[in-house]
């Protein structure tokens, strides 16, 4: 394997999908083709409480962040730039459906 930022990029994905998550997000990452349908609830952590409201938003805006982070194929991950761009703009991706039905694909589907 060859190391470049693009490595950084993933890596910032897996720390920022762990906090989430409350746990190594390895099957996630693995299988993330397959977990398309997985609830973002289901992939919280399960000790905290459900986010409502903005707080709702902001972890729907750094799940899918992480996400776009960790795409197979490094040429396809944002920089690390934009990534930091990003997160101190706080632009946060649209919630349009309630938080318990977010699913991975909507997720996925905000990155482009």
């Amino acid at each position: 394997m060859r190391v470049t930022k693009k490595c950084d990029v993933y890596n910032f994905g897996v720390v920022a999908l762990e906090v989430m998550m409350g746990r190594q997000p390895r099957e996630l990452l693995i299988s993330k083709d397959d977990q398309r349908g997985l609830l973002l609830k289901d992939m919280l952590d399960e000790r905290l409480l459900a986010p409502t409201g903005q707080l709702g938003e902001e972890v729907v805006f750094v799940i899918t962040i992480a996400l776009a982070c960790t795409i197979n194929r490094p040429e396809s991950r944002p920089t690390m730039r934009s990534v930091a761009q990003q997160l101190s703009a706080q632009t946060k991706a649209c919630l349009s459906d309630p938080l318990d039905t977010v699913t991975m694909c909507k997720l996925t589907s905000f990155q482009k």
